[in-house]
């Protein structure tokens, strides 16, 4: 069951970084539609995208060594991140 989870963490884990790319324009781009975000954000961004492709690499690993659960909550934890960042109101 932990090996399932994991695979399908690792599916949303990888929509999430093309969600991620998809819309990078709009918060880091300049331009009408852009935040015009500064240099921190940008390393956040780009950390939170390698995550999002990192982490489910990292838990599928795990899982063909033997320890499903560690690989499924390591699948899980941009999706975790995800979540909680969505809990944070915004500045508006």
């Amino acid at each position: 069951m932990s090996k399932a989870i994991a695979i399908v963490a690792a599916i949303a884990d990888l929509a999430l970084a093309a969600l991620l790319i998809g819309v990078s324009g709009f918060i880091l781009g300049g331009g009408p539609q852009g935040m015009n975000a500064g240099g921190l954000i940008a390393i956040g961004y780009i950390g939170a995208i390698v995550a999002c492709v990192g982490a489910p690499i990292a838990g599928l690993v795990l899982v063909k060594k033997g320890k499903p659960d560690a690989g499924m909550i390591v699948a899980l934890l941009p999706l975790l991140g995800a979540a909680i960042a969505m809990l944070v109101p915004a500045p508006y």
